[in-house]
């Protein structure tokens, strides 16, 4: 009886274990493309607003994202003064990295809905730091 109880226990044990690492796979954040990176930050950034989610996506000794954080400020602002909802999409990703390093470039597009958008280029730098991350972004002047 006692062996029957030790070999259910290690079976369960064993089956813990497995699910574990499945759920921590499937979980894991994916820093092997610099676009997935990019918009993944964009996404917890502007989408979600949430910054410890970005900040997963970010550089390890910070980054300038100045820029970036106006803009936010911005929509955010805009919302509560109109008591209106703006909403944030981007296109595809352009991609150019050489050498551990390199840039994302990205329109994001703001909008109310069945009103105004406006689009604006912006440059992303992102640098291959055990995986891609986000190290700054700069608005592209017209």
């Amino acid at each position: 009886m006692a062996l029957v109880l030790g070999i259910g226990a290690l079976l369960c044990a064993g089956g813990v274990g497995v699910v574990v690492s499945l759920y921590d796979n499937a979980t894991a954040i994916k820093r092997t493309a610099p676009d997935a990176v990019v918009d993944s930050f964009i996404r917890a950034y502007l989408v979600d607003r949430d910054d410890k989610e970005a900040a997963l996506y970010t550089c390890k000794s910070g980054g300038v994202f100045t820029q970036l954080a106006a803009y936010r400020t911005d929509i955010e602002n805009r919302e509560r003064q109109y008591s209106i909802t703006i909403q944030v999409t981007w296109g595809s990703l352009r991609v150019s990295t050489s050498n551990g390093k390199g840039t994302v470039g990205v329109d994001l597009t703001r909008y109310i809905i069945n009103s105004e958008q406006l689009t604006d280029t912006w440059q992303i730098v992102v640098v291959d730091q055990d995986g891609w991350r986000a190290c700054g972004a700069t608005k592209e002047s017209p």
